[in-house]
């Protein structure tokens, strides 16, 4: 039978058939609006009234090209142009049977009372068979006995859509047996043939209906309940799949491949912030940004962010090519057009940073370049130094030289009680642009946070190919735990504190929960459908050079105050004046030259009082 749909039916005989079946649908009207007695003065009329019948539909027909559809691919679209093609020359029938009446004969080509008939039968029986085609295809190459079971959360439209899609996929193996709800007026119904669940009972309805697939249509659902959901549905060994965003949609259509799997990140992320998008749009609109580290995940996103609020230009400013080359591809073909410049530079050079100050005059300074991985700049001491110190400070000197109103400096969780290099040279950049607020007209503020999911070389995107290779994830320590947020929601509070800032502070954001490593591990590895100690393992590869198994945001002597936006606060930390803070890092550029890498961390010990390598000693140890 699968054979008889193994080509596309010629058009032609689909043209045929649809001309038979308004033939057909002309006697069926002749037959009901006589009473199946069409009375002899009628016959006379037959001839004329089939030609003419046929003839408008044929034209009509070609015109709205209803052959050329794919019939087993039956759309709207093809539905939609046959109700056009019969509407029309039901229309341009009607019009003929005036102009007879009035200007020739006094007679009616065609009863209006057949017209209608006709009209309904035909456009009833070119549809129907269309979708009947279409439903025996699907049911040949998809049946029911072969089908997995979907259960789709959201009895709304996005679960409708979820449904169809699935229904006109044939090779997904699947069926939907269940919507589920939270709404207690939809539980009992059915939609579209398939009965709605209380979501509140779900395991029940599991048990009952032993799906494979559990689908998240909706986005009215707060971050806990879609939690619960979603391990329940990893605890019965279910396939989680997610869909995307409306706007994600190709052509305002979703297909089933665009049904993805849910990510860990789907798990780790909070409910949206609120965030002041008036008083943002006043501190940037009109005005020269510059981004430095504009490539980097960080940098790339609070570039993109800024672009909503109509700068006059934003300077994108890095030492990255390749990943400059692709920003700049992406903006060319974004939703945002805002102006902006791409600038291949390193803030360690200060003949390049001077040009690019005289020639652009930047009015507000993000300053995201930074050497970030900690083992890295543990066996790089004199780079680290070199970009996250001399780096910074050629960027804030300059920016006081140049005027520049605010420079919003992105700092880490890793300043706090560093143990490593690149925590420590984190801490003495926020300790001189605080010293350099002190008497200077550009503002100088801090924004500290932990880690960001997704972002270039963090633990997710390794855990995610260290999956697709197979194995075995590598976790540092069992007990080991980061604080997490997305990249966007760091950057809109990044954009928040930036319009907050008055000069000096150094804004700590609200991480929420942290999160024990092994544990995310764990769920990625069920979320990839795998089974840990089966089909995958996790090792302990032991802590790395200057790794802390507890992230920070405050030190143990600081205080925090609030700020008007509930997951800003302000650090109160101890202040160094700048005089102490230069007289120590003016030995630091000798000590980069030479590479003398002892040197450097006893500098930057005197720098940092609480920077101590000993805290990681006794934390290996003890553990």
């Amino acid at each position: 039978m699968n054979s008889l749909f193994a080509k596309n039916t010629p058009r032609w005989i689909i043209f045929t058939f649809d001309v038979c079946a308004s033939i057909f649908a002309l006697i069926i009207a002749y037959l009901l609006r006589f009473n199946f007695n069409i009375p002899a003065s009628e016959y006379k009329f037959l001839p004329i009234a089939f030609i003419s019948l046929c003839t408008v539909r044929v034209i009509f027909y070609y015109f709205f090209k209803t052959y050329a559809g794919i019939i087993r691919y039956t759309s709207t679209e093809d539905a939609t142009r046959i109700f056009q093609s019969t509407v029309i020359g039901t229309v341009a029938l009607a019009a003929f049977n005036l102009v007879r009446f009035y200007f020739v004969d006094a007679a009616f080509l065609l009863p209006f009372s057949v017209l209608v008939i006709e009209f309904l039968t035909t456009t009833f029986v070119l549809i129907s068979f269309r979708i009947g085609v279409k439903v025996l295809y699907f049911e040949l190459k998809n049946p029911s006995k072969e089908k997995s079971i979907v259960l789709i959360y959201g009895a709304g439209g996005a679960g409708v859509i979820a449904k169809r899609s699935i229904d006109r996929d044939a090779g997904s193996k699947l069926g939907v047996g269940g919507f589920i709800d939270d709404d207690k007026m939809k539980v009992g119904k059915k939609l579209e043939g398939v009965k709605i669940f209380d979501a509140t009972k779900v395991q029940q309805v599991i048990n009952e209906l032993k799906p494979s697939h559990l689908i998240i249509s909706t986005k009215a659902i707060p971050i806990n309940r879609k939690r619960e959901i979603i391990e329940i549905g990893l605890q019965n060994n279910m396939n989680i799949l997610n869909v995307p965003p409306i706007q994600k949609w190709i052509n305002g259509e979703l297909s089933f491949n665009q049904i993805r799997k849910i990510d860990v990140e789907d798990l780790l992320e909070r409910s949206p912030i609120d965030i002041d998008t008036k008083n943002i749009s006043q501190f940037v609109k009109g005005k020269v940004v510059l981004v430095t580290g504009a490539a980097g995940s960080i940098g790339s996103e609070i570039s993109r962010q800024l672009m909503r609020y109509s700068p006059s230009k934003v300077i994108l400013f890095d030492i990255a090519e390749t990943p400059l080359y692709e920003l700049d591809f992406e903006l060319q073909n974004g939703l945002h057009k805002a102006d902006y410049e791409i600038v291949i530079g390193d803030v360690r050079n200060k003949a390049r940073l001077n040009k690019v100050f005289k020639t652009f005059a930047p009015k507000i300074i993000f300053h995201v370049a930074a050497y970030k991985h900690v083992p890295l700049m543990e066996n790089n001491p004199s780079e680290s130094v070199y970009t996250n110190v001399l780096g910074t400070k050629n960027l804030a000197d300059i920016s006081i030289k140049n005027e520049v109103e605010k420079f919003v400096f992105i700092s880490s969780d890793k300043a706090v009680n560093p143990t490593n290099i690149m925590g420590a040279t984190k801490r003495v950049a926020e300790m001189y642009i605080q010293a350099l607020n002190e008497n200077s007209k550009t503002k100088f503020i801090t924004t500290r946070f932990g880690n960001v999911l997704g972002s270039n070389g963090s633990v997710i995107p390794l855990f995610k190919k260290q999956i697709k290779k197979g194995g075995p994830i590598t976790v540092t320590h069992p007990d080991i735990t980061r604080y997490f947020m997305t990249i966007s929601e760091a950057c809109q509070l990044v954009l928040q504190a930036g319009t907050l800032g008055k000069g000096g502070e150094i804004f700590v954001f609200d991480m929420g929960e942290s999160v024990k490593i092994v544990d995310l591990a764990k769920k990625m590895i069920r979320l990839s459908g795998l089974q840990l100690g089966r089909d995958i393992q996790i090792v302990y590869s032991g802590l790395r050079p200057g790794e802390k198994l507890y992230e920070e945001l405050l030190a143990d002597k600081e205080k925090t105050m609030p700020t008007p936006h509930p997951k800003i606060t302000i650090a109160k930390i101890r202040t160094t004046s700048l005089k102490d803070v230069e007289i120590e890092m003016t030995k630091l550029p000798e000590l980069v030259e030479n590479n003398d890498n002892d040197s450097i961390v006893n500098s930057l010990k005197n720098l940092v009082e609480e920077y101590s390598t000993d805290l990681l000693t006794e934390t290996k140890e003890e553990s």
